[in-house]
């Protein structure tokens, strides 16, 4: 018996530890990106589950799509240096970066736009009223 199979966890510990609800786990293991195994009716986790869900969730939170996500472990599993993957997450990475630059130059405009226009309704209160 390997250790990864030594260390089953249910779905509620797994759950809590990752900060997600069961739904959520229950939502990639439907999308096949997690493959729990089953005692009976009962999910368990390997550490590879939970490893791959940690993985899963950090994809999201830097902003990639699920089809990404699961290239990028397709090839962990098929590349045991990782060499491929890590071309493409780098690659990635570099793409996702110039997105978030634009947008945030777009945040930024968007903010200056806003402060004018919040400074010029708020001096427009402040005028006397005409013929008053």
């Amino acid at each position: 018996m390997s250790q990864d199979d030594r260390d089953l966890r249910g779905i509620q510990e797994v759950a809590t530890s990752l900060g997600v609800t069961q739904r959520t786990l229950r939502f990639y293991e439907d999308r096949g990106l997690i493959q729990p195994l089953r005692i009976g009716s009962t999910r368990v986790y390997t550490r590879r589950d939970t490893a791959r869900m940690q993985l899963i969730l950090r994809g999201k939170r830097l902003g990639f799509s699920l089809r990404e996500i699961e290239e990028f472990l397709d090839l962990y599993d098929a590349d045991p240096q990782h060499v491929e993957q890590m071309r493409r997450l780098a690659g990635r990475c570099r793409e996702r970066i110039d997105e978030l630059e634009v947008q945030r130059h777009a945040i930024d405009q968007t903010l200056v736009e806003l402060a004018t226009i919040e400074r010029e309704a708020l001096a427009r209160i402040e005028e006397p009223v005409a013929g008053g």
